[in-house]
């Protein structure tokens, strides 16, 4: 029987867990994380089959190891799988977000005959834990692969086929290209997006409560600075030349726009956001990309006794599952709005179309 040993039941860790159980039913799933409870959730969630209290326990008999941990812990694994016992033959991947780093640490396997390619599917959710897996959340997603030097083209292909149950797109690059690229399109959005969040925080009103009046369009795109602490750290700590460039670059950016209200510059204003919505426009709908997806559905409900709990209702009966439920609006003899957040399009397809026979009005937004 193969088996598959996941370091670190997270989101990541249990979602590939379940993408590689679906698609290997007859493979074994062994799991393990200092955190007892999060183990202890992983098998009655069913997300793996047992678990091992040591590393060293579970890479003997383990075909594929997989480090599901932030980077900085990743490096800490690296060094512990160094001085552990492996099947020949076997593989390790990790899922870190930085690669540069990790892979120049993943050499010392080379010692061992051991073949190492990192990983990291662009793909993720504001919520953390073993709790918020699923095994489709990498779907229509790219899966960036690293091969180290001893990876041949066939271990490459072996390595696909054990996460072929992710249903992604993988794609080969080097570390540098990988730590640039996702330094652009995702390590440094966040710190922008907790940056308002601070801004916001330091804003002070004599009169109003600026962080209850910062709900809509702010909490959106603001919604990413709610991802794990830890995993930022570590990345901002791993990617430094990569984002201190993209910070220099952003402050030019941000003192051009600057000078235009300075200057009131009407036509060199719309111009500027007329090219950010045609650039805007053109990025692809259905990809899953590097940043969380928002998979929401807004529902026009009257408002009267018992509307939310016939909502959630239809959905309970298409047997869909609500990640997260939100009342935009609720007020006295109008429509109020529902925010009904899911774990993926499919499951907001399927409730729009349940929620639409009950003839309630449901929209998305881009």
């Amino acid at each position: 029987m193969k088996q598959v040993f996941v370091i670190g039941l997270g989101l990541i860790g249990g979602s590939l867990a379940l993408s590689i159980k679906k698609q290997h039913p007859t493979y074994e799933i062994v799991g393990y994380d200092v955190d007892a409870e999060q183990v202890q959730l992983a098998e009655s969630l069913g997300v793996i089959h047992r678990s091992e209290t040591e590393i060293s326990a579970g890479t003997p008999s383990a075909d594929l190891v997989v480090i599901a941990a932030p980077v900085l812990k990743a490096e800490k694994v690296i060094e512990q799988l160094a001085a552990c016992t492996f099947k020949a033959g076997a593989m390790i991947t990790d899922v870190g977000s930085t690669k540069k780093e990790i892979m120049k640490k993943a050499r010392v396997f080379r010692e061992k005959d051991v073949t190492f390619i990192g990983g990291h599917p662009l793909a993720g959710s504001h919520k953390t834990g073993v709790a918020s897996a699923s095994g489709r959340l990498f779907e229509n997603a790219f899966y960036v692969l690293i091969p180290d030097g001893n990876a041949t083209p066939g271990r490459l292909g072996e390595l696909k086929e054990w996460l072929a149950g992710t249903k992604a797109t993988f794609i080969e690059m080097t570390a540098d290209e990988h730590d640039r690229i996702v330094g652009s399109i995702s390590h440094f959005p966040h710190i922008v997006a907790a940056g308002l969040v601070h801004q916001l925080s330091k804003l002070d009103d004599e009169r109003f409560d600026l962080k209850r009046l910062a709900a809509g369009g702010f909490r959106d795109i603001t919604r990413i600075a709610s991802a794990s602490p830890r995993m930022w750290h570590d990345v901002l700590m791993h990617n430094q030349e990569v984002l201190l460039e993209l910070m220099s670059r952003w402050e030019t950016e941000m003192n051009e726009v600057k000078s235009m209200i300075e200057q009131k510059d009407s036509a060199r204003i719309f111009a500027y956001f007329q090219e950010a919505k045609r650039i805007r426009d053109l990025l692809p709908q259905r990809k899953k990309g590097a940043l969380p997806p928002l998979f929401d559905l807004y529902v026009d409900v009257p408002d009267y006794p018992g509307v939310i709990a016939h909502v959630t209702n239809v959905i309970a009966k298409a047997e869909i599952s609500i990640t997260n439920i939100r009342i935009i609006e609720t007020r006295e003899d109008i429509i109020g709005v529902l925010r009904l957040t899911f774990r993926s399009e499919e499951d907001r397809e399927q409730a729009e179309r349940a929620l639409n026979a009950e003839s309630y009005k449901t929209y998305v937004s881009d």
